[in-house]
């Protein structure tokens, strides 16, 4: 199924841009707020700091796309 043309435009013209200016706003507090909240803790940077468990890259497959057309969600409430 496809969403209604209208509904798209009404989107792109007025949801999309108040999000953007509300993820804008937040990213320009975000240096004040980290330098509040543990500023040293950046596994982005440091991976060392993570503490997430490690997938094996073994435990990892490829996917393609068509593959994923055959999903059964029957089982999966609405």
């Amino acid at each position: 199924e496809s969403l209604p043309k209208w509904v798209v435009n009404r989107v792109s013209q007025f949801v999309a841009p108040k999000a953007m200016k509300k993820i804008y706003k937040a990213g320009l507090k975000y240096p004040e707020w980290k330098r509040k909240h543990d500023p040293g803790y950046k596994p982005w940077v440091y991976p060392e700091q993570n503490t997430l468990p490690s997938v094996s890259l073994a435990e990892l497959s490829v996917q393609h796309a068509d593959s994923l057309e055959n999903i059964d969600e029957t089982g999966l409430p609405e």
